[in-house]
Order: C-alpha cells, then structure tokens, then sequence
C-alpha cells in the first residue's frame, strides 16, 4: 500500500491531503459544538455558515504558509511548528470573526475549541504521515555512531530525525566534559569505549562530524576506527553547514587526503599568479584530469585570456562550459576560448599561435595509459614526442616567453613506451634549451644563441581521482561486492591530488630559468594492496583471504600489465636541489646535445607513423638511456 501512494502523482497527494484538512477541520467543528453545547451536535441555521468559514479561512492560510508544498517523508519537526503556527493564525481570524459577528446560536467559546481541536488533528495527521512514509519497508535501519558531539554533530542528529535509513545511537567525543552526558536523549562515548560500544549496540556506520579539525587529527581518528567492522562517512565542510539542514544526502564517502594519510602544502600566491595575471594563457591537454585543474585555477589568477586546446570534443565542451558557468557568476573575468586542435597538427597550432600570441603555455596533453600506449606505440610516440616537439617549436617562433611540461614519474628509467616517450619529451626540451644554435632549420648564428621561451619540465606520480586512478575504481568494485583488483602485492605507487599537482605545476614552472626539471615532493610511496584494504575496512567491511574465508571482499590479483613496474621512482640521478617551495625539487639530469637527436627522432618519426612497434622501441632505447622494454628486448 505505501508503495502505491508513493506512486501517486504530486497533485493527487496534494488533493488528497486537502480534503483530509478539510475533513478534519468540519470534525473539529462538530466537537467544539458537541463539547460546549453538552450534546451531540446537530448543526441549524447560522451554525452552517460558521462549519462553511472554518475552511474558506484555514486553506488560504495553510497555502500561504507552504503546507502543501511539504513532502511528508522529507519533514520533519519544522513541518509541524509550521502547522501550528498556520492553525494559529486561522484560530485568532475565526474567534475574532465570532467576537464581532455575535450570530445567534453560536458560542463564541467555539472559536477556542475548534482551533485546538483541528491542530490536535492536524498535527496527528501530519506526524503519523511523516513517520509512516518515512519508513523504509523491509529493510532494517543503519545503526549510526556521530563522531563529534559538537554544533555539527548535533545538528547532523536533528537532521536524521524522521529519517529511517539511519538509527542515532550515540556519539563519540574526545571532550572528557561531555562523555557520559546526553544530546536529546543520546549519550555521549569515550573513544577508548568505541570497540565495545560497536559491539554491543550492532553499530554499523561511524559518520564524522568534525569538519574543522586539522587534517592530522583527522587521520588518527580513521585509523582508531580502522579496525573495527563499520563503515565510515563523513560530513561537507563547516561552509556546506551553513544552512542549518543537514540530510543523509550530505554523507560523503572519505576524502582522498584521508585515505592517502598526506597533508597538502598551501599554495605561495606570488608563484602561483606570477606568469600569469594579465597575460594570454595556452594550456593543451585543457579537458583533461591535469588540464582541466590548470585551467581552474589558472582563471582566479587574473590572465587576460586562457586558450583551451584539445582533442576530445566532449572534454573540451565540458571545461569549457565550466569555467564559463563561473565567469557568469563573477567567479573570475577571463576571457575562455576553447579550440578543438590535436597538438601534433603543426599548421593548427601555428594558425592558434599567430592568432593569439600566448605568452606562457603548459603542455598537458599526452597519451598517459601505460597498457594503451603499449598496445598503441606508433599514437604515443606521434602525441607524446612529436605532439611536445611541435609545440616547442610554436612557443619558439610565436614569442612565448615561459613554457612547461607535464611529465610524470614513468619517464624515469622506463620500461614502457609511454615512459619512454615522455622522457623523450624531457631531452628534447632540456636540449633545445640548453642549444648554441637555433633548433628548426634555422642558419646558424655566430654569437651563442639564447632561446627566447624558458623551458621547463614538472614530474610527478600519479594523481588521485583522475580518469585512471585506483581509488574510483575500488570503490566501485567494493559497491558491486567485489572482488578488488590489484595488479600485484608489491605494487607501490606515489600519489598527490590534482588540485595539488596543478597548484605545484604552476608554481614550479614560475621558478624556471631554462631547461629546468622540477620534481614534486609526493611523501611515502603507499602499497596498493594495502590501500585496497584500508578501504575495504573503512566500508565497514572485511577482506576474504586464507586467514578469513568469511570476509566479505576478495582482493585479486591479476599480474602487472605491459609495461608496469613495482614501483616507480622520480628522480634519475642523486641529490634534488631545493627550491623556495617545500614540496618542489629542483633536478640536474644528463641529457645528449640537440644536433646529436635530431636523426634519430626523425627515425623514430617515420617508425611511428608506420607504427613499427620494434623499431619504436630500438630508437627509444638508443634515446633514452634506461630503457628497458618489458618482454622481448627489441633488436
């Protein structure tokens, strides 16, 4: 039956309550009449017209006031103070009307009755409804621990009210003045308590309530609750509490930052803004995980004018519909061009080139899917080198003063054809910047030539929440109840967020000076099978190995791919400088003079182009010391 109703459409609900209201309010009549007078009520004569007023006066005022715009399972105590200020008001018109018009026959008495008698209907009505529908029929309520019994915990507590997925049985706190003290009737827990108090009152969710705390504090909490058979949640930021509602809605799953145990480094404003702010801005790859961050916080930077290049046209549509969202809203006044263009096409890039004059481009764009690439080495090696290459060349011959390249941890001693390629990428851009002479074909200079673009490169591991990392995909294969993948238990990789990595990129590439390779401070590589455990344990459930065959999720693994390593590494040589920012490293890396390159990229051209997977990899081992294709070594 509660599903039929459910079912029914939004105005037969709302005719239907109507005429309940309007039931209720003719009963209420009748027992204010029956009640004063002292007998069953049989109404005559004027008395008609006073069961006719209750209505005409109680509609309008319960309209207005918004009750049947409610929806009965999402209200809650604030429906019905709404109610009974509404029935209020209908009281104090209906008694005034009674005192004035004095009709023989009625009581004036009456016009006391009858309001306290319809609110009492009304809002029986209404929290009888509220509870019924907010139920949920043959499935048993979550038993929720709030982690936090401050303003945000309680609030989060009123906000459950009504609300049947979850059942508050308590809250923890580190507040020694509030453990063994009540919340509306809900006692406050020692941490120290948690494993018995899970245990004994079948607690099957912790939801943290503490959004102000530090990041640090945060991460000995989860790891408190680590090993204990819940799942754990946690609220928006103190902003998002602004409001005063807080609904199950607003359950997140853990920030990355919580899962990966780092603590992210604030941006320094003067390198962050410091190429920038009033100057024409290039970014390829805009539509991408790095790409599309550059550009998000590229335009609160103040640059005259941010091209977006790319060569997924839904990618480009996407960011660029974003960013022009928040120039609507006054976010930033930045001028967005989004150009559909594949960074290897030169007369493309040329034509966009000469068009706008970009002052500073960051080269994002490149084919990163380790197993792709692989199986794809002619496309990688076209985007990843030559796609660089040409790109080197326009910010040479348009004027661009500052260029910088995104790279990433696989360049280093690579053992695929992606890692190869970005290394590639590397050399090129070290060589052309560190050159005596111009590098396309122009005549030779007398005096020593100095490139008018400082060149520099950011390498950095892998970025969490992008379109290949881990954890979206573990996380959906714990919610489809496994198994989880892992490739190999000794996998170990580096991880940053990408708000981080593109903050870093931007101010790495304002510390340049020419041929730079900056390196990104990534903390502690983490194993992945032990990050596919973590969460597990934090969804509340267990992992099913040898030692415990009644686990719930299965962790499996299915061997390294082509072209994968155990671990990678960000640094080829020994001893990073430091920079003025604590998290960039500055590196010095061997690299072979550009006149001793350009054979063999031209070789490795016309490989690619006849996609020759080993010919591919013999020219990228004679171009990238450290190469070590995985399988057969190419002749």
């Amino acid at each position: 039956m509660l599903n039929r109703i459910l079912e029914w459409p939004r105005s037969a609900k709302r005719l239907f309550v109507v005429a309940l209201d309007a039931g209720m309010g003719l009963l209420a009549m009748w027992l204010a009449f029956t009640l004063r007078l002292e007998s069953l009520h049989r109404p005559e004569g004027l008395q008609w017209l006073v069961y006719a007023l209750g209505p005409l006066l109680a509609f309008p005022i319960f309209m207005n006031l918004g009750l049947y715009r409610a929806i009965f399972r999402y209200t809650g105590i604030r429906a019905l103070i709404t109610t009974g200020k509404a029935v209020t008001l209908y009281g104090a018109l209906l008694l005034a009307i009674l005192l004035v018009a004095q009709w023989e026959g009625v009581p004036r008495s009456v016009g006391i009755l009858q309001p306290l008698m319809f609110l009492l209907l009304v809002g029986s009505s209404r929290a009888l409804g509220w509870l019924w529908l907010a139920g949920s029929p043959g499935k048993e309520p979550r038993r929720l621990l709030i982690y936090g019994a401050g303003s945000a915990g309680a609030q989060t507590a009123a906000g459950l009210v009504g609300m049947h997925q979850y059942q508050l049985r308590g809250f923890v706190d580190d507040d020694a003045a509030k453990i063994g003290r009540s919340i509306n009737g809900v006692l406050v827990y020692a941490p120290q308590a948690l494993p018995g108090v899970v245990q004994r009152l079948g607690v099957t969710d912790v939801l943290l309530a503490v959004p102000s705390t530090t990041r640090q504090r945060r991460r000995q909490i989860i790891e408190s609750l680590s090993d204990l058979p819940v799942r754990i949640r946690t609220l928006p930021g103190l902003s998002d509490l602004a409001s005063g509602r807080v609904t199950v809605a607003d359950f997140q799953e853990l920030d990355i930052e919580d899962l990966i145990g780092r603590e992210p480094v604030a941006p320094q404003p003067s390198l962050l803004g410091r190429d920038l702010a009033g100057h024409v801005v290039l970014v390829t790859g805009a539509g991408g995980s790095i790409g599309s961050e550059l550009c998000r916080q590229i335009v609160h930077e103040s640059p005259a004018r941010l091209l977006l290049v790319d060569h997924s046209e839904y990618a480009l549509y996407a960011i660029h519909h974003e960013l022009q969202a928040l120039r609507d809203q006054g976010a930033h006044a930045c001028e967005l061009v989004p150009l559909l263009a594949n960074v290897a096409d030169p007369l493309r890039m040329a034509d966009i080139c000469h068009m706008h004059r970009p002052c500073s481009i960051y080269h994002a764009a490149a084919y990163k899917h380790v197993p792709m690439v692989e199986a794809n080495a002619g496309e990688g090696v076209l985007n990843n080198v030559f796609g660089t290459l040409n790109m080197v060349r326009m910010a040479l011959e348009h004027g661009a003063r500052h260029f910088v390249l995104v790279s990433t941890d696989k360049a280093v001693r690579p053992t695929n054809v992606m890692g190869a390629s970005k290394r590639v990428a590397e050399l090129l851009l070290q060589a052309i910047a560190a050159s005596s002479q111009p590098p396309f074909g122009t005549a030779p200079t007398v005096a020593p030539w100095h490139s008018p673009t400082r060149f520099s490169m950011v390498r950095f591991g892998n970025v969490l929440g992008s379109s290949g990392s881990v954890i979206p995909l573990f996380r959906r294969q714990i919610a489809a109840g496994g198994p989880v993948t892992v490739t190999h238990p000794g996998v170990t990789r580096y991880f940053m967020t990408i708000p981080e990595a593109a903050q870093l990129v931007l101010q790495a590439g304002a510390m340049a000076e020419g041929g730079d390779l900056f390196l990104l401070d990534m903390g502690e590589p983490i194993r992945i099978v032990d990050l596919a455990r973590r969460m597990v344990a934090l969804s509340g459930l267990t992992v099913r190995d040898e030692q415990h065959p009644g686990g719930d999720i299965a962790i499996e693994f299915t061997g390294l791919r082509p072209g994968e390593k155990l671990y990678e590494e960000l640094l080829i040589g020994d001893h990073p400088l430091p920079t003025a920012h604590p998290r960039i490293l500055r590196a010095r890396e061997e690299h072979a003079p550009w006149e001793g390159m350009q054979h063999t990229l031209e070789a490795l051209r016309a490989a690619a182009l006849a996609n020759d997977t080993p010919t591919i990899k013999q020219l990228l081992r004679q171009l990238v010391p450290g190469y070590q294709p995985a399988g057969p070594a190419s002749p």
